[in-house]
């Protein structure tokens, strides 16, 4: 029988250079250096005995071999991955460490209140929480750096499972002195022609408010452009208009100067969901701290 020499970390290498399209991006993601990665790679090729990775000076890509194994390979990590998950399970009440990937403002309004619940079963496991975009939050769950993510929908041919959760309305967000902030029914119409503080366009948020708006046929006047929710909610704050933002992300203590006013005809809403590796069932713990946000989600 053929007994191939390799580690798992060179399998791991080989993936992530594979779905990343770059060994610096891969070095940075398995914490190697680019000639530590290299090397891995050109150990499993001498493994295997043919080329998996085709480098150029502008391009990195599967070589055809490299192509047939890489299904094979992910499958099996994710079978490794899911067993160790099960294993580490088994103490966690003991002691343990739960990694999440979210957008941060799914979890701004309740995360305190949830954590301090769940500190009541799994009074020794640590919770790591991983503010990031809805991209990077996919990209964390997709290399297991995160057991589970919170976050937008992802592609249709993401390799990702994601179950949805809540459904979370955009409105109008300004300042107590604001003409709006004393309607009680607020339209879209009545923001055209003003001048909107938005995120920028790749943003989550961006793309799906844009492709609501785009398919009422409504065409508002984005004037200031931010990256971060939490730097709309400040110029919004400054004076310099009002902004069109996720009920979620208005909830936390940055907004609590400021007045969320929903947005009818017609509603627009953004999808909270549950993003994980489809072979990589959670941990109970895990689990259990998801249920407490979608509980908390619900009570709201």
């Amino acid at each position: 029988m053929l007994t191939i020499n390799c580690e798992l970390l060179d399998l791991r290498a080989l993936v992530a250079v594979s779905e990343g399209r770059s060994f610096h991006r891969a070095a940075q993601q398995l914490n190697l250096s680019q000639p530590a990665l290299s090397r891995r790679i050109q150990k499993l090729e001498n493994a295997v005995g043919t080329l998996l990775i085709e480098r150029t000076t502008r391009t990195v890509r599967l070589t055809p071999s490299g192509q047939e194994v890489i299904p094979l390979i992910r499958r099996m990590l994710d079978e490794i991955d899911g067993s160790l998950v099960g294993l580490m399970a088994q103490g966690e009440r003991q002691a343990g460490r739960i990694t999440m990937a979210s957008v941060p403002s799914a979890t701004v309004r309740f995360l305190p209140q949830v954590l301090q619940q769940f500190g009541e079963d799994y009074r020794n496991t640590r919770v790591r929480i991983l503010d990031l975009s809805a991209a990077e939050c996919a990209e964390a769950v997709r290399t297991g750096e995160a057991e589970f993510g919170l976050s937008l929908p992802v592609s249709v041919d993401s390799d990702l499972y994601y179950m949805p959760l809540h459904e979370d309305p955009y409105g109008l967000i300004c300042r107590k002195d604001d003409p709006l902030a004393i309607k009680t029914d607020v339209v879209w119409t009545d923001l055209v022609g003003m001048r909107l503080v938005t995120v920028h366009r790749a943003s989550g948020n961006r793309t799906t408010l844009e492709a609501g708006l785009a398919a009422q046929g409504i065409n508002l006047t984005w004037f200031y452009e931010v990256t971060r929710l939490t730097s709309a909610l400040a110029l919004v704050d400054a004076g310099l208009g009002p902004s069109i933002l996720p009920r979620l992300a208005c909830e936390g203590p940055e907004a609590r100067d400021l007045v969320w006013r929903p947005l009818g005809e017609p509603v627009i809403a953004r999808t909270i969901g549950l993003l994980k590796r489809p072979a990589a069932p959670l941990s109970p713990a895990a689990t259990r701290l998801v249920t407490l946000l979608t509980e908390a989600w619900a009570a709201a």
